[in-house]
């Protein structure tokens, strides 16, 4: 497509998008459920097909030279294709929040006054490899009663594709216009330009993928922008703690999965549990080939306990920002909570981090004083995400402190607006 042409595209699924969410809020709970159950059923009739589709995005990708973390988040497998059609069935099986009308209070002029749930509208979703995230937005689109335009990238079109197809047909199933959920189908890249820049279209725009991609649509976009730029979580292994529990959530929070935006990237280490707890992870992340860089204290210690091919580096100031994907994780020595807080606050992505103790004040002062979007005591980061948060699916993860922060699942796809019921009361 030319330019000119990439243009209208847009306005047209833009257009389409906008009369899609006018349906789409008119529907009944029965048909989005319909259509979220169809979806299941489909995904799971065409798992083989599916994975054939991305096995062509696959090979592609890998001639193409695209970095190990980003083939990890592009592999469509046979569990990742079960989670999101269970992830449809457990959105339908939850309470249709639209239309809920909540806070409704008798004014002394005779009005009551309350608030009702209603969905967004029309959000473009632009995301990066995961075509699973194809199937999270547009069933959450779909439970919520909004439309939605996706945008993947072009290392995952011919999935992406696919699943779309299956997507449109659970929706002309329900009798649901098929267009409350379309994706693009150009790979041309004025097709983000476009769809960041057309408000009398879009009412939001949720950016999955890249800081660079996140920072671009974050500064270029006409439309409001939920989004988080990198995942850089911390593990704080208190003291006291339970240091057999902190060995198994410290290993599931880095090496469970290297690729989400969810894995811990730096582990802080009180002093008074540092000479028993460093050894024991240290010995489990280098079994793993995780490269520990490290301050100079904890390096002492680990490298007086562990094999001269260990993997363990001096850090710089660089690598406690560092959002690393990859089996590589920082590890400092910190005197206690407060050092602990302070090094979070500074340095997090404000995205995920956790406590492990068993001093009650310690973790209720982490909950209260970390300033990120998911606070956790004693279990592993690897939680944050929306589906193990019970929200049926996530449309990512927000930093923002506005509307939705953390998993964004149905309530952050729905806005309030004020109601009034009145008896024909009038203002004096």
């Amino acid at each position: 497509m030319n330019a000119l042409n990439v243009a209208e595209y847009m306005q047209t699924l833009g257009l389409q998008g906008k009369a899609a969410s006018a349906a789409m809020a008119r529907s009944g709970t029965a048909a989005r459920n319909l259509a979220l159950r169809s979806l299941a059923a489909l995904l799971r009739e065409n798992a083989a097909a599916l994975q054939a589709d991305n096995a062509r995005d696959l090979a592609r990708a890998t001639a193409a030279g695209l970095p190990a973390p980003m083939l990890d988040r592009l592999k469509l497998t046979p569990q990742a294709i079960a989670t999101v059609a269970e992830g449809c069935e457990q959105l339908a099986a939850m309470a249709d929040i639209i239309g809920e009308i909540s806070g409704m209070k008798q004014q002394s002029s005779g009005i009551r006054v309350g608030q009702m749930r209603v969905p967004i509208g029309v959000f473009g979703m632009i995301f990066e490899s995961r075509p699973n995230v194809t199937i999270e937005a547009a069933s959450l689109s779909i439970k919520s009663g909004n439309a939605c335009i996706l945008r993947g990238g072009s290392e995952a079109i011919e999935s992406n594709k696919a699943l779309a197809q299956l997507v449109q047909q659970a929706l002309a199933e329900a009798g649901l216009p098929q267009d409350a959920v379309q994706l693009v189908q150009t790979t041309d890249r004025e097709a983000v330009g476009q769809l960041i820049a057309m408000p009398q279209y879009v009412d939001l725009i949720i950016p999955r993928g890249g800081k660079s991609l996140i920072e671009r649509i974050s500064r270029e976009a006409r439309v409001p922008v939920i989004k988080h730029l990198d995942g850089n979580c911390h593990v704080y292994v208190d003291d006291p703690c339970d240091i057999d529990m902190a060995v198994r959530v410290a290993d599931n929070a880095k090496t469970q999965k290297y690729s989400p935006c969810n894995a811990s990237e730096g582990l802080l280490v009180a002093r008074g549990v540092a000479a028993d707890f460093l050894p024991r992870i240290g010995a489990i992340y280098a079994a793993k080939g995780v490269e520990m860089r490290c301050d100079a204290q904890a390096a002492d210690i680990l490298r007086r306990c562990l094999s001269a091919d260990s993997k363990i580096v001096p850090a710089t100031e660089q690598d406690w920002s560092e959002e690393y994907l990859a089996p590589i994780i920082s590890v400092k020595l910190v005197e206690g909570v407060d050092e602990a807080i302070a090094h979070i606050n500074r340095y997090s992505s404000h995205h995920t981090d956790a406590i492990l103790t068993r001093d009650h004040d310690h973790a209720q002062r982490f909950l209260r004083e970390v300033d990120s979007a998911s606070v956790m005591v004693n279990a592993s980061t690897r939680f944050a995400d929306g589906f193990e948060f019970g929200l049926g699916a996530e449309i990512g993860i927000s930093t923002d402190k506005f509307h939705a922060r953390g998993p964004v699942g149905l309530e952050g796809l729905t806005s309030l607006k004020w109601v009034v019921l009145g008896q024909g009361e009038v203002r004096t």
